[in-house]
């Protein structure tokens, strides 16, 4: 087994010098169209950053659409026969992964391309779950690992040289080894909370944050941002729960001067309104809001991501080629009009690309109990 590992990862290690984050607009299955002027300006932004023209923005977003409803009807369906999904441009549909080609023309029914793999999902998040419960043991250059739905395995990325070391944490974690690809990279993750942020918000004695997503009775945000009983100002609030790190995600009680909105800034004069948090599939065009760099796009890369900040490690983040920057932390992130998660962290800047990693909004408001505004 380890001979095996050792050529898989000698054959895979790369030197990524940073992912470009290409300046794209989101679109997923949306129970609610954006309003007339929200869907120009996707259109716009689609057509800027993908180089296609009106048309094909527009069949881009009912392809993406029709995957993500696909996606959740297949994952529940195969069951442990799902080897993953992605949303695959060329094809202009979602590749679903599955173990059992037997199961083939049950996907095709849905609208879907099968592709016949080793691992099932359970499989893949098994192994995540492996690494995380040693992540404590990880070396210092590895920056994270996380569930490759193309790739059909788990990645693992380690600072440029580190590549044995991780291998060998790899190895003594117990997990399925011959699932997981050692991959060298650039990435430094850090957290974005020294700086201004979003629409913007202020913490204690003066440190800056993004706000998320309205909800009922304030807003959610990054933990990283602030702890629990901390206050904070524009708007005015307190924080009434956070968890950083493990998670990375909390919520702001705001008084009764300031109301919450169900909407999203773009930074171009408009605001994007918030129907909805179905969540998008890996493959799909997806934008993040941040007051430090704006309105910047770009696809789902991964799921279930596990990231070693030098705070600690955070869990089950989502992956992004969305350029970020200190600042943007807590920030919105959107398919459509579809809420999808808070800025965490990630390396790079938005002059050179980057990656950068998002808390899913429904586990936020699942662990607090809140409601996310819609209209």
């Amino acid at each position: 087994m380890k001979r095996r590992l050792a050529a898989r990862m000698a054959g895979t290690v790369m030197l990524a010098a940073g992912t470009v984050a290409a300046l794209t607009m989101p679109a997923t299955a949306t129970a609610t169209a954006p309003p007339a002027a929200e869907t120009a300006t996707l259109l716009d932004a689609m057509q800027r950053d993908f180089g296609l023209d009106r048309d094909q923005a527009l069949q881009r977003l009912d392809q993406e659409a029709a995957a993500g409803e696909a996606d959740e009807r297949l994952r529940g369906t195969l069951g442990s026969t799902f080897g993953g999904s992605y949303f695959d441009p060329a094809l202009g549909k979602l590749v679903v992964g599955v173990t059992d080609e037997a199961r083939f023309d049950e996907v095709r029914a849905a609208g879907a391309e099968p592709k016949l793999v080793v691992y099932s999902m359970e499989q893949l998040n098994g192994v995540v779950e492996g690494l995380n419960e040693r992540s404590e043991t990880a070396p210092q250059g590895v920056s994270g690992w996380y569930v490759h739905g193309q790739g059909n395995s788990v990645v693992l990325t380690t600072r440029p040289g580190t590549a044995p070391d991780a291998a060998q944490f790899v190895h003594a974690s117990g997990v399925l080894t011959d699932a997981v690809r050692v991959t060298e990279s650039l990435e430094d993750p850090r957290t974005y909370a020294d700086v201004i942020g979003g629409n913007a918000y202020y913490i204690g004695s003066g440190s800056r944050c993004s706000v998320g997503f309205s909800v009922q009775g304030g807003f959610v945000t990054a933990g990283h941002c602030g702890n629990a009983g901390d206050s904070t100002s524009q708007p005015a609030g307190q924080f009434e729960g956070s968890s950083f790190p493990g998670n990375d995600y909390g919520w702001v009680r705001v008084g009764s001067a300031d109301t919450p909105q169900p909407l999203v800034n773009q930074y171009n004069g408009s605001n994007v309104t918030v129907a909805g948090s179905n969540e998008s599939a890996e493959g799909a065009s997806i934008c993040r809001s941040g007051s430090t760099t704006g309105w910047h796009c770009g696809s789902v890369q991964a799921k279930n991501q596990t990231v070693q900040y030098p705070q600690g490690t955070v869990t089950g983040l989502t992956r992004t080629n969305v350029c970020a920057e200190p600042g943007d932390s807590g920030g919105s992130w959107l398919s459509g009009s579809q809420a999808q998660g808070v800025t965490s962290g990630g390396s790079g800047n938005c002059s050179s690309g980057g990656t950068t990693y998002f808390q899913p909004v429904n586990e936020i408001l699942q662990a607090y109990g809140l409601t996310l505004l819609t209209q």
